[in-house]
């Protein structure tokens, strides 16, 4: 171990003014200062983008509604790895209130995310109630999330993206119908997508005036058994914008692959667009004809960075704070290797790409 010590100290350019860091833990099986998720979250008001506040969630299934506050930015719930680490809960539209009413999709979330600039990793956000009509897994109404090596399962409504921008990256989607929906705009990088029973992708309601909906960039569509068909996406509002690029498709996916929700006015409306999708279910030759296949040039267009930058030039590839937490760097002896690093405020602020400093200040084994 002693070289890989030395190793870090040779790494570090500078040490000076390194931000601090809020660190919490929580561990189902009662080892760490938290048993569940929620009181970690409101133990700290806020963090910063100098001071985040951490998260490290144990293996463990956590039955619990969560709800990060509007207030609560830069948080980042990281989990050790998202098979083992479920944030779950089983509400479903249909459920009563006191009143005796049904309380609606919008009351169902596992997990809620009202924070800007909310990082999670390593999770799998649930909604467990399985095949009972609209349940959410998560809901996000901040803006510049990011969700890395997560998975989120349901079956209806699995996640709804309300607003703001997200960027999904190594993720797993399951549901059946409608199960990624809202107005947001999303990247999804590199995911699987998977259908579990016949219905629809996607169901956007993209505002006219935003120029991206949901955007899927080197996918892959699968389904649950080979009798499932989906639709790639139909439209909950009829300017409704979604995009496959150089995605694989089953067969799960019917030929005409998007629906138009009894809408005919959206084939005129609805920003629907492929480009080199593959697979069984790609069937160029079979789509309805109001869809746009975009050409290479187009495609070329259509970038992480474009679609998700906006007014502030966000670059969800940067971390959202200065920290930059388990980063694999090699292996040894069938070990991961791992280090934290520290990056510029100014490199953060500015999103510069390129040489900057950076400090890294604690290296280990991955256990």
């Amino acid at each position: 171990m002693k070289h890989k010590f030395l190793f870090a100290i040779a790494f570090v350019f500078s040490t000076a003014g390194l931000a601090a860091q809020t660190n919490l833990f929580v561990a189902a099986d009662g080892s760490a200062q938290f048993t569940s998720v929620q009181p970690a979250i409101m133990s700290v008001p806020s963090g910063s983008r100098e001071n985040p506040v951490v998260i490290h969630i144990k293996p463990g299934t956590y039955k619990e509604l969560i709800y990060l506050q509007r207030e609560k930015r830069f948080f980042k719930l990281v989990g050790d790895d998202a098979t083992n680490t479920v944030l779950t809960f089983n509400l479903y539209a249909g459920i009563t209130n006191a009143e005796g009413k049904p309380i609606g999709t919008f009351k169902t979330p596992s997990t809620t995310i009202d924070a800007d600039d909310f990082t999670a990793e390593n999770l799998t956000f649930e909604n467990s109630a399985g095949a009972v009509g609209q349940a959410l897994a998560i809901r996000v109404d901040g803006d510049r999330a990011t969700f890395r090596n997560c998975r989120f399962l349901g079956w209806q409504d699995t996640i709804l993206l309300n607003r703001g921008r997200q960027y999904f990256e190594n993720c797993f989607v399951a549901g059946a119908v409608d199960f990624i929906f809202g107005a947001a705009t999303a990247w999804f990088e590199n995911c699987e997508i998977r259908a579990l029973g016949n219905g629809y992708l996607t169901a956007a309601s993209t505002p006219i005036d935003q120029p991206f909906g949901f955007v899927f960039s080197n996918c892959k569509i699968t389904g649950e058994t080979s009798p499932t068909k989906t639709f790639l996406g139909r439209p909950w509002r009829i300017y409704a914008s979604t995009i496959f690029l150089n995605c694989q498709m089953s067969a799960v996916v019917r030929p005409e692959g998007w629906n138009d929700w009894k809408k005919p006015e959206t084939h005129t409306t609805a920003r629907y667009a492929e480009f080199n999708s593959r697979g069984a279910g790609a069937s160029p030759t079979n789509r309805v004809n109001w869809l746009k296949t975009l050409t290479k040039s187009d495609a070329a267009k259509i970038t992480a960075q474009t679609v998700l930058g906006g007014a502030d030039n966000w670059n969800p590839s940067l971390p959202s704070g200065p920290n930059k937490l388990n980063i694999e760097y090699g292996e040894a002896g069938g070990e991961k290797l791992l280090l934290d690093a520290h990056v510029p405020a100014a490199a953060v602020n500015q999103n510069r790409h390129g040489k900057f400093s950076v400090a890294v200040w604690h290296m280990r084994i991955k256990q």
